[in-house]
């Protein structure tokens, strides 16, 4: 019986949870094999990136930026603004289609390759930890000071990430002018830098592999995008099992090629026994198949008892590469990928909205004409100053205070119109009006604005 005043669970519930319910520290062995060394590579590429991304441009405009504030963002050069609701619909299509494919052709090779929290976890603050607190850690038997330097070089290193996220809403230049003034000029721009350094270390020095396994949802997904035929990291049941270690006297026939070393346990960042089958928390890196591949090799017995393999593989049957989800996501993702690349490419150098009015829509003036007031944004797509010069047909009477309308580059302006037609000219209400706007240059827009007069 335990001492616990708690009841014990039955049989593991979470491979990160004690069977009292506390929380078991995992300080995974590291087992540094072939796939860890890809793994490596990508991760020091992808962290060049993130940190590189920001300062890069295209067209002479950011890459990447994300201006919240002004609600604009770019993307590979190109400016959105929330009110291009197609184009941004398209883009999330894309994104979710391509998780859809590369799910069901690879499994959670995201989870384990290229997801940010693995990449960093077990690529910059696992060595950082490591390398501070040495091999006692998983025994805890680590001293103060050593613990010290490892949250030090934490809050170092979650600061520095916290100040480059920050760049790519803000702009690096302006991070850069930001960390050089006191942090009451720019209090927002402190206290979120602070607030996600605070939350960068508390996930990678405390929640740790529990945002894998409890947090994110893409592993709940898997059981829906995931079949039989999908890449996973598996156990090959028939030529490893019955597992143990061949004794004095044992026919080498009566056990299969696992020897029980539970290496594949003690380096699975997440926790888990892949011996178990798939299981949610499994984030396919790799690491089990390392470790065995190493025992293999030293028992000189072949490799592949753990591996990348689809689960119909497994059960000795083909892997049908060829099926009715791989086949329908690529049709669809590149459907919706030539209808978004369609409307960036077939974007004007300006966008001109109609803006709606709270005022009274119009007044009957005493010689029975009717005025309008119409107000319309004028945002400007280029890198260049702008002047849009505002034209209606030569019968109707407009009035309008500033024309041409100066736009800076990226930037947007307000325009408004007293615009005036006879009252004879409505018809049960309406008179619509072409509005012609233009830079001189290269764009060219009419506007049909339905005008409101009296019914009769």
């Amino acid at each position: 019986m335990s001492d616990s005043p708690f009841l014990e669970a039955p049989e593991e519930v979470l491979s990160t949870m004690n069977p009292d319910g506390s929380r078991k520290w995992l300080f995974p062995r590291l087992s540094k094999g072939r796939f860890w060394r890809r793994r490596r590579w990508v991760a020091y590429a992808l962290m060049l990136l993130f940190n590189v991304l920001p300062w890069l441009s295209m067209g002479g405009r950011p890459l990447v930026l994300l201006d919240v504030v002004h609600r604009e963002f770019t993307l590979a050069g190109v400016m959105f603004r929330p009110t291009e609701t197609l184009l941004l619909v398209l883009l999330l299509l894309v994104i979710f289609l391509g998780v859809f494919l590369v799910t069901s052709l690879f499994g959670r090779g995201w989870c384990g390759w290229a997801c940010p929290q693995t990449v960093y976890m077990e690529y910059l603050y696992r060595p950082i930890e490591r390398l501070a607190e040495g091999k006692s850690a998983a025994r805890g038997q680590v001293s103060l000071w050593r613990r010290v330097i490892k949250y030090v070089l934490f809050g170092i290193v979650s600061v520095h990430l916290s100040h480059i996220f920050l760049s790519y809403f803000v702009g690096p230049t302006t991070v850069l002018s930001w960390s050089m003034n006191l942090p009451t000029e720019h209090l927002a721009g402190f206290l979120i830098v602070w607030g996600t350094a605070a939350m960068m270390f508390l996930d990678f020095a405390w929640f740790r592999e529990q945002m894998c396994t409890l947090a994110c949802p893409y592993g709940r997904f898997q059981s829906v995008l995931l079949d039989r035929n999908s890449l996973i990291v598996g156990y090959d049941e028939s030529r490893a099992e019955p597992r143990g270690r061949l004794r004095k006297g044992q026919e080498a026939a009566s056990t299969g090629d696992c020897v029980d070393c539970s290496l594949c346990v003690v380096t699975c960042p997440t926790g888990i026994d892949i011996r178990d089958g798939l299981q949610m928390e499994c984030i396919a890196c790799g690491e089990c198949i390392d470790a065995c591949d190493a025992v293999m090799d030293k028992l000189d017995r072949p490799r592949g008892l753990i591996r990348y393999a689809s689960q119909e593989s497994l059960s000795g049957a083909p892997t049908k590469w060829l099926r009715p989800r791989t086949m329908i996501y690529p049709v669809l993702l590149i459907f919706v990928l030539a209808l978004l690349l369609r409307g960036v490419a077939g974007r004007q150098s300006a966008m001109v909205q109609d803006l709606r009015l709270s005022d009274s829509p119009f007044i009957v003036m005493g010689d029975q004409r009717v005025r309008n007031l119409v107000r319309v944004r004028i945002d400007n797509r280029t890198i260049d100053e702008r002047d849009y010069t505002i034209s209606l047909p030569i019968n109707v009477e407009a009035i309008i205070p500033l024309n041409p309308v100066t736009i800076a580059p990226g930037e947007s302006a307000t325009a408004f119109l007293h615009v005036i037609v006879p009252r004879a000219n409505f018809k049960s209400g309406r008179h619509v009006v072409a509005i012609q706007f233009s830079d001189g240059v290269d764009f060219d827009f009419t506007l049909d604005k339905v005008l409101l007069g009296p019914l009769h």
